[in-house]
């Protein structure tokens, strides 16, 4: 007898055989090449290679027809086969099944939806799981919620798990209670150790690590739907902690759906590992089989009926106008950046640096940027800049630690000053602004400069948000709002009271920047809203790398998803005046910036 079972470690199976079948279990074996021997009878290989190699179990048959199999195996295997039955359909006969989702409509069900809401359940109800790559504001909250509704109605499902930030925890109750009004589900959120009670229950990415055990053993009891919101934090797949807590979690879930609008932030990689949660032994070898021509278009029309993608242009919005501005930096401040580059780069002359140390270098390049007095001391790292307005001429022979810290008292940023002057035109008209940068040192130093505009500030630390967002949505004095996208990017909605933003600098995070771009451009936009967003760029720094590197990322997305709004954000119309975000491309041309002004 073969046993076949879901191992005790993660993203594993485990194969096992009575004493005397050992020989041809070691036979099996060899055909796994992720196997590994636990002993004579044992051998435990990774899930996606036992998937991928599913036929070679026809040589244990040449031995033994007796098989015995975990229930929630059975379930993985049947369910990656329905669904690829219908993805072969698609492509081979633009077959694309009919679903009646009058079902969601009936009954308990109270929400309206629209015709692109009804489209996307109808084709995430054709496969046994999904992926809803909609932009935000399409409503992929209430799709899942109606998918859900109609996996109930139908008993595949008795309840669903949400892993999700703490801040869609709100938009999820909020949802959930509007579209059940007659017949209330009990949403619940887990925030101890063990899974509440109720038939939606939500939980935070931080939190999976240590709840997997207790959540697998929640899946197993009653078959559920799996729902990873924001897929886009588990892009790392196995070698983050919350991709491969996701990934143990997914083989247990009856169906699985994961939402992000962002689904490739950093490429091919990041939709192989979202793709490998939802389809596993399938999904990795899709992706990489459709891109494997480099053709973006003709990888478009392969992975198309894998998921469901609500674009911009399809919620009828106004367009946004997306524009860089270009920043000379003022000679004191030129001659700081190009001192500081030479320092960090020659660090690395011939040498490579790990993730984490050129992390490191791109965030000092990216203070310098905008200012070189962020590297230095001051009494805390959220110590606003004391700059001096009139600036004075520096004393000649100053030290570069000396006019680094005294910098603002000579030259005020050329980025500070293109930000108050499109805050304050923007004020002159009544519009409020967005002001978004990576650092609180900058946010801080803003609120000084921008103080007659009243200005709300947001970040990490901030322990009066809702009050700051409140006072900037309602407050006539304040015409704008400090934060960084990290904080701030995903779970707010601003479109109705903001129509412009100014990024003051940019990480390489394709993804976090399409999330930011989406606080004051989504659905609910009055016709002829104009919006725009105002991105500073100081010509010859690390900031052209970063402009760089995130058209090359937009560009692979939107041809993935098909989507000419992504794409077109790669190029940007010109207007005169943690590692966080890097992949392995962005790291090579981080070096190859750095050994050349090494070199200099």
């Amino acid at each position: 007898m073969l046993n076949l079972r879901f191992s005790t470690t993660a993203g594993k199976v485990a194969i096992s055989c009575s004493e005397e079948r050992s020989d041809a279990l070691q036979v099996l074996r060899r055909h796994f090449h992720s196997a590994t021997s636990l002993n004579n009878i044992e051998f435990e290989t990774e899930l996606d290679d036992f998937l991928v190699n599913l036929r070679q179990l026809a040589a244990w048959a040449e031995f033994d027809t007796d098989f015995r199999w975990q229930d929630e195996l059975v379930k993985l295997v049947e369910s990656n086969a329905h669904d690829a039955g219908v993805l072969e359909a698609a492509l081979s006969k633009g077959i694309q099944p009919s679903i009646d989702i009058d079902i969601v409509e009936n009954g308990s069900w109270n929400a309206p939806l629209t015709g692109f809401q009804r489209t996307n359940i109808a084709k995430l109800l054709s496969m046994e799981h999904g992926a809803n790559f909609s932009v935000p504001g399409a409503g992929k909250t209430r799709v899942t919620l109606a998918v859900f509704h109609a996996r109930r109605a139908a008993g595949a499902v008795s309840r669903m798990l949400v892993v999700c930030p703490k801040a869609a925890f709100e938009s999820w109750e909020n949802e959930a209670r509007e579209c059940f009004k007659v017949t209330p589900v009990h949403v619940a959120v887990m925030d101890t150790g063990a899974p509440p009670p109720g038939d939606i229950i939500l939980v935070n990415y931080e939190r999976l690590p240590i709840a997997r055990a207790a959540l697998i053993n929640w899946l197993r009891l009653q078959p559920a739907l799996l729902v990873l919101d924001e897929a886009h934090r588990m892009k790392l797949g196995p070698s983050g902690a919350w991709g491969a807590a996701c990934l143990s979690l997914g083989p247990y879930a009856a169906n699985r759906m994961i939402l992000t609008g962002t689904p490739a932030p950093n490429g091919a990689k990041d939709l192989e590992n979202l793709f490998t949660f939802v389809w596993p032994g399938q999904g990795r070898r899709t992706v990489a089989n459709a891109l494997a021509a480099n053709d973006l278009a003709a990888a478009s029309r392969q992975l198309r009926p894998l998921f469901c993608r609500t674009t911009k242009s399809d919620l009828c919005l106004p367009p946004v106008e997306v524009a860089v501005r270009r920043i000379s930096l003022p000679p004191l401040h030129r001659e700081l950046y190009n001192a500081l580059l030479g320092q960090l780069s020659g660090k690395w002359r011939g040498g490579e640096a790990d993730m984490e140390e050129l992390g490191k270098i791109m965030l000092y390049l990216l203070m310098a940027a905008t200012t070189p007095a962020l590297l230095a001391t001051g009494a805390s790292r959220h110590e606003p800049l004391p700059f001096r307005v009139p600036p004075i001429s520096p004393p000649t022979g100053s030290s570069l630690g000396e006019l680094m810290k005294d910098l603002p008292q000579y030259e005020l940023s050329p980025k500070y000053m293109e930000v108050l002057k499109i805050v304050s035109e923007n004020a002159a008209e009544g519009r409020k602004t967005l002001v978004w940068s990576t650092f609180v040192r900058n946010l801080k130093t803003l609120e000084s400069l921008l103080s007659r505009f009243g200005p709300a500030l947001v970040h990490g630390g901030s322990l009066d948000r809702a009050e700051q967002l409140h006072r900037f949505r309602t407050d006539p004095r304040c015409f704008v709002l400090l934060s960084n996208p990290a904080t701030l990017g995903e779970g707010v909605s601003l479109h109705h009271e903001c129509h412009d933003a100014v990024y003051v600098d940019r990480d390489f995070s394709a993804g976090r920047y399409l999330q930011s771009l989406d606080r004051i451009h989504r659905l609910g936009l009055k016709p002829g809203t104009r919006t725009r967003i105002h991105v500073l760029v100081a010509e010859e720094t690390i900031d052209e790398l970063i402009e760089q590197r995130l058209a090359t990322k937009l560009q692979f997305m939107g041809g993935v998803l098909d989507d000419p709004a992504v794409t077109e954000l790669a190029d940007l119309v010109e207007e005169p005046s943690e590692t966080i975000g890097m992949d392995s491309r962005d790291r090579q041309e981080l070096l190859r910036y750095l050994s050349v002004h090494a070199a200099v």
